[in-house]
C-alpha cells in the first residue's frame, strides 16, 4: 500500500513537472512569436551613408610601383527609421583603387545611433609605400596624366538593431563610397605638405 502511494507520489510529480516545462516552452515561444511579429510590421531600413569630403595630404607613386597616400576623409551615417536604433560594432574604413587596398583600415568608433540620429566620423587613411599590381601602376600614371582618379572608400563592420529592449544579432554592414578625385591635368600626385580638400556630398552603396 505504501509503495502504491509512492509511486502516485512520483507520476503527479513527472506530471507536474512536465506540465511546468510545456508552459515555460509555450511562453518563450509566444515572446519569441511577439517579437519577430513586431519585426516584421517595423521593417528596418538599412542606414544612409554619405561622403562629405575627402582631403589628400599626399598621394604619390614611387619606383617601383610603390604607392604612398595620406588621406582624411568625412563620412556620415543616418538612421532613417522612426522606431529602430542601430549598434555600429567593430568598423573599420579603408581606401581602395581599382579594387586594391591602398592604405591601412583605419577602426571608427563603435556608436549608438536612435531614431532618425545622425553619425559623423573624420579618420585619417594612411598607406606608406604600398606595393601595387604593375598594371595598377600603369593606370594609376594614365589617370594621374589625365587629372581625375577614382578613389572607393569602404566600410566594413557588423550592425544590431534594437526595437525597444530587445537586440538583434549581429548583421554584416559593408559600405562603398566612390569619390573621383580632380588633381588637375598633367599632375603627378600631391606632395607632402600640400594638402588638398575636395567637397563630394556623395551617397554610398550600402549593403546589410
Amino acid at each position: 500500500m505504501k509503495e502504491d502511494c509512492g509511486q502516485h507520489d512520483d507520476d503527479g510529480k513527472k506530471k507536474l513537472f512536465g506540465r511546468l516545462l510545456i508552459a515555460l516552452f509555450s511562453f518563450i515561444f509566444l515572446v519569441l512569436f511577439i517579437i519577430f511579429l513586431v519585426w516584421l510590421i517595423l521593417r528596418p531600413s538599412k542606414p544612409h551613408f554619405i561622403l562629405q569630403d575627402a582631403t589628400v595630404y599626399a598621394f604619390n607613386l614611387s619606383t617601383p610601383n610603390l604607392l604612398t597616400s595620406n588621406l582624411q576623409i568625412t563620412i556620415s551615417s543616418r538612421n532613417p527609421n522612426d522606431r529602430i536604433g542601430i549598434y555600429y560594432d567593430k568598423l573599420h574604413v579603408y581606401a581602395s583603387y581599382h579594387g586594391q587596398q591602398i592604405s591601412l583600415p583605419t577602426s571608427l568608433p563603435s556608436t549608438f545611433q536612435g531614431h532618425k540620429d545622425v553619425t559623423v566620423w573624420s579618420p585619417f587613411l594612411l598607406g606608406n609605400e604600398v606595393p601595387v599590381a604593375p598594371y595598377l601602376a600603369v593606370s594609376l600614371n594614365q589617370d594621374q596624366m589625365v587629372g581625375t582618379l577614382l578613389i572607393n572608400f569602404k566600410v566594413n563592420g557588423r550592425i544590431r538593431w534594437r526595437v525597444g529592449s530587445f537586440v538583434s544579432g549581429k548583421y554584416h554592414l559593408y559600405v562603398n563610397c566612390p569619390a573621383y578625385i580632380n588633381f588637375g591635368t598633367k599632375n603627378s600626385g600631391v606632395a607632402v605638405g600640400n594638402p588638398i580638400k575636395y567637397q563630394l556630398i556623395m551617397n554610398c552603396h550600402v549593403d546589410v
